[in-house]
């Protein structure tokens, strides 16, 4: 399929406008890095705690996000539990115990608020297994449910178990009359004690400040190795200048998106990373599709000009860059636009990478390869020689050599011009 055929464009005639551009996005990125003191990492990098909370049925992560707005600093992103069932991990930016607690107090009281159910029974979601003990303890005598201590804990255990393997929430009270040990009677009583929030803390883990700059050491060495690898792959198949024409062009790619990031404002996660690596990827793979082309018609147009002759190369690499880019831009818009927050940050990083990765493939890795080119050019030109000496003798200095004189041609009779001419005739 051919969007364009037989297209005669002057891209690089138009290149400084991209240049310029790119240039200008570039200085803007990294004043705001400089002026906010490098990128706003999130959780995964600086360090935090991590609460899991699963709900009985869902709500629109909005909603939580909006029950603890102007609590704590809190990112939400939902996953899915061991069991499939969907969860929400709350993180906040708290890196010692004491401030855990607390903001895990805060998160448990303002969903509490929003979504809870609070009746004055005790919230069988929440606690251990000795705290369900002691609950159960005397509203079992009062039933004249004969029940030994062991065997309270025992059965205290079991509804904790439970609990746990079925995504860490009791939706209805119902459920328990599987778990072992629980008979009518016990039931009964449950129902009277206790009741099912319709929410629950599953989990609860920091993050360290060392393990999150490990985080970062690592995702930097990981962009770095890509590059370098790439680099190495383009100078064995084409030439060196041809590879670090890339690379300039992936690290103009990788900078800019950074840049845009700390513009806008926003965090980088583990999920960026990986967008950022799809980027690498995706921006090289374009520029080697150019850099294959402009390979094949150096043997074609032998006498041709570098530059026509990458005019020529892109423009029969168009069609294939604009189906190729344009559809997986449209994917990454659908993902920015309906993938909701926990891919904003992956989805962003993809539109804007696949938009300055295609342009630089042909405004920036281009211009280095014509540059280079020009650079070669002038030092193979020869250089201009001195002046001629003057050949007046100096005074008390050697004579010059006599420049031999031409020989006479000898004259021709008025007969040999005849002869001649007769003869060419």
């Amino acid at each position: 399929m051919e969007l364009f055929r037989n297209t005669n464009y002057d891209f690089l005639g138009k290149k400084w406008p991209f240049i310029i551009l790119s240039l200008i996005l570039t200085a803007a990125g990294l004043v705001s890095l400089a002026v906010k003191g490098g990128p706003r990492y999130g959780i995964d990098f600086k360090g935090g705690a991590l609460v899991t909370v699963a709900f009985a049925e869902r709500p629109p992560v909005d909603k939580v996000r909006a029950a603890l707005a102007g609590k704590l600093p809190v990112d939400v992103q939902e996953v899915f539990g061991s069991t499939g069932a969907p969860q929400d991990i709350i993180g906040t930016d708290v890196r010692d115990d004491v401030a855990l607690q607390a903001a895990r107090q805060t998160i448990v009281d303002s969903l509490t608020s929003t979504f809870g159910k609070a009746n004055g029974k005790y919230n069988i979601n929440a606690g251990g297994a000795d705290a369900l003990a002691d609950k159960l303890r005397d509203p079992l005598q009062a039933a004249s449910v004969p029940m030994s201590d062991p065997q309270l804990h025992d059965l205290a255990r079991n509804i904790i178990d439970y609990r746990t393997n079925h995504s860490g929430l009791i939706r209805n009270l119902d459920e328990l009359a599987s778990v072992p040990g629980v008979t009518p009677q016990i039931l009964n009583v449950l129902k009277q004690v206790t009741f099912p929030e319709p929410f629950a803390v599953v989990k609860t883990e920091v993050v360290g400040p060392k393990i999150g700059a490990e985080l970062q050491r690592k995702a930097i060495l990981a962009v770095l190795y890509a590059l370098g690898g790439m680099l190495v792959y383009i100078a064995f198949r084409f030439e060196w200048i041809y590879g670090a024409a890339a690379v300039i062009a992936v690290f103009h790619d990788t900078i800019i998106t950074i840049g845009l990031f700390s513009l806008f404002n926003k965090e980088i996660s583990l999920t960026v990373v990986a967008a950022l690596l799809t980027l690498v990827g995706y921006s090289m793979n374009d520029t080697i599709v150019t850099f294959d082309r402009i390979r094949e018609n150096l043997k074609i147009h032998r006498r041709e000009g570098l530059e026509p002759l990458i005019n020529l190369s892109v423009n029969q690499t168009l069609s294939r860059t604009v189906l190729t880019s344009g559809l997986t831009l449209l994917t990454a818009l659908a993902l920015f636009l309906f993938g909701g927050q926990v891919l904003n940050g992956f989805s962003f990083g993809l539109v804007c990478g696949i938009i300055v990765g295609t342009y630089s493939s042909v405004f920036v890795a281009s211009p280095i390869l014509i540059l280079w080119h020009n650079f070669l050019e002038g030092r193979k030109r020869p250089l201009a020689g001195p002046p001629s000496a003057s050949r007046e003798p100096v005074a008390g200095g050697p004579k010059p050599p006599a420049v031999p004189k031409a020989p006479k041609e000898p004259k021709t009779s008025k007969e040999n011009v005849r002869r001649g001419t007769a003869k060419v005739k």
